[in-house]
């Protein structure tokens, strides 16, 4: 079947199916309002005493999309949140400066060969997490991601497969939903709304792409195209990575919060995670700051979703999960360079999606290059502060940084996603002699690139460098940056090696799960969102056909304390 066929269909095909299993984008209000406050009027309280069936760390890309689930199965869940329950009409701006509180700026110590900053563009705070703030590029891991290590010599083997998670890919595309052309590389596949219109950013690397034989395709962003539910078409307005004011932008704030909710679960907002407290075997529940005071959740099952640094964080700080020394380990961030080509035509690179255009032609092991694994290339598209960051990154001051601010419409980027490989040395661990405004010691993040990485960023600076030249580009400015999270609990079949098993359940406790992307093995050059929302979903379809499956929800008219 065609390409084109296959995108027809999966197009034109009722959304029935995803209504069945999560209603949240028809659960949002009609018209100017963003979220319907009955539902938050309506939310189910626990008490902490109340021994629940669940309780979750995190309400990101898998802390959401578990308690969504878990709540459709009949569980008890409370998710706990550290952040704000986000008012998207009183707290989102259109303004960089003012997105700021998006982002998890907790104390935080970096060090190692490489440290890497942390904050605005690899970590969020408040229900939603930090696709609250990514630019809405979701695309899936390749088949090869899945087994590195046997196929390529580098990285580690999954204790899944590509197959395993299959399905979960495709619900979630369906879900947020995807719009994009027919997706080529890995295992082809079409979305399920059609590819956004170009802007000027996109057409530049098409056409630069064109010129030197590389295939690059539309998409794909987990942003609507068309209506969906109540949610509306994307009104291209830029501030992707600042929050969207319209709902055309996933994030699970509207993917899956809002089900959530309708269906039982509690997300208690503004409560920090300490401690997971244990009887010696089983995990018993959650200490947690709430309110200037210490409280304790009694739950039957706990899974941390607070992401590649605050999860480690926590488990060291629970003294959990340590025997074999691995919590922590593996942390990986993706090579993230941009380079900038200034044209004489108005490029407005913020009048699109962010990710308009990318290519995933060097993104497979090459014999014939002298590195393992590879990169994806798309388009970026700074707002002006970001771009202003850029320019001093790159040595302009004074007069020079003026004139390249004023010519910020000329100006068209490019950013790559490098494959960076998992190291033991790049690590959390917890620094006792820092403390928060908790009193927990905070994280202290080491890291280090090897030489692999090292010819990866090279090989996407020269290929970025290319298409930008071959599109037009005057004069070309690059910076290195580093992007997304992922390691830190990784996957695996011997605890000597891993933390958690295939179904995302820690070796050590046996009802404590890890469900957000510390979970990861290996990270791709992809980012990671829906591959982690993807993995929660498949670790809630085996919970719910386990030990506590058939746990009644809350009867009809049951009083809410």
């Amino acid at each position: 079947m065609s390409g084109a066929w296959q995108t027809l269909r999966e197009t034109l095909r009722p959304q029935s199916d995803v209504r069945a299993r999560n209603a949240s984008a028809w659960l949002l209000p009609h018209g100017d309002r963003r979220f319907d406050p009955g539902l938050l009027a309506r939310m189910r309280h626990f008490d902490d005493g109340d021994e629940v069936d669940l309780v979750v760390v995190g309400c990101g890309a898998g802390g959401a999309v578990l308690t969504q689930r878990m709540a459709r199965a009949g569980w008890r869940v409370v998710c706990l949140e550290a952040g704000p329950f986000w008012d998207v009409e009183r707290d989102w701006v259109s303004d960089e400066a003012g997105a700021h509180g998006l982002y998890w700026n907790e104390p935080r110590l970096v060090d190692g060969d490489h440290p890497v900053p942390l904050g605005a563009n690899n970590s969020g705070r408040g229900v939603g997490g930090s696709m609250n703030h990514f630019a809405g590029y979701a695309p899936r891991l390749h088949p090869s991601d899945f087994r590195t290590r046997s196929t390529d010599g580098v990285g580690a083997d999954w204790p899944i497969s590509y197959a395993d998670l299959k399905p979960y890919y495709v619900r979630m595309e369906r879900e947020l939903p995807v719009a994009g052309q027919f997706w080529p590389w890995g295992d082809p596949h079409p979305y399920p709304h059609p590819p956004h219109p170009l802007g000027g950013n996109g057409q530049m690397m098409l056409e630069g792409c064109a010129a030197l034989g590389i295939e690059a395709r539309i998409g794909p962003v987990a942003i609507t195209n068309g209506r969906f539910g109540n949610r509306p078409h994307c009104v291209y307005r830029g501030f992707c990575l600042q929050g969207c004011k319209v709902n055309a932008k996933a994030s699970p704030l509207i993917t899956h919060v809002p089900d959530a909710l309708a269906h039982g679960a509690e997300i208690r907002a503004d409560a920090m995670a300490a401690y997971v407290e244990t009887d010696g075997r089983y995990a018993t529940g959650v200490r947690y700051f709430r309110g200037g005071r210490e409280r304790f959740q009694r739950a039957r099952h706990v899974a941390l979703a607070g992401y590649a640094i605050e999860t480690p964080r926590l488990l060291l700080n629970s003294g959990l999960c340590g025997e074999y020394d691995q919590v922590g380990r593996y942390v990986m961030v993706q090579g993230a360079p941009q380079t900038a080509g200034r044209f004489d035509d108005e490029i407005r690179m913020y009048k699109a999606p962010p990710p308009e255009v990318s290519t995933e032609e060097f993104y497979e092991t090459d014999p014939a290059r002298p590195y393992r694994r590879g990169f994806a290339v798309q388009t970026v598209s700074p707002l002006p502060i970001v771009w202003a960051e850029h320019l001093t990154a790159a040595g302009y001051w004074g007069s020079e940084l003026r004139s390249r601010m004023r010519e910020y419409v000329h100006w068209g980027v490019l950013g790559a996603l490098c494959e960076f490989l998992p190291q033991a040395r790049n690590r959390v661990t917890v620094e006792p002699s820092v403390t928060d405004r908790h009193g927990l010691p905070v994280a202290r993040f080491t890291h280090g690139r090897c030489a692999n990485d090292e010819a990866q960023m090279a090989a996407a600076q020269t290929v970025m460098e290319d298409v930008l030249r071959a599109a037009g580009a005057r004069e070309l400015i690059t910076v290195e940056r580093y992007a997304h999270l992922v390691g830190g609990c990784r996957m695996g079949t011997d605890p000597r090696h891993a933390v958690v098993d295939a179904a995302c359940r820690t070796f050590a406790v046996p009802n404590l799960l890890v469900t957000d992307g510390s979970v990861l093995p290996t990270q791709g050059a992809a980012n990671p969102a829906l591959t982690i929302m993807a993995l929660a979903d498949r670790t809630a379809a085996l919970l719910a056909r386990g030990a506590r499956a058939g746990v009644r929800a809350p009867a009809v008219g049951e009083a809410r304390r």
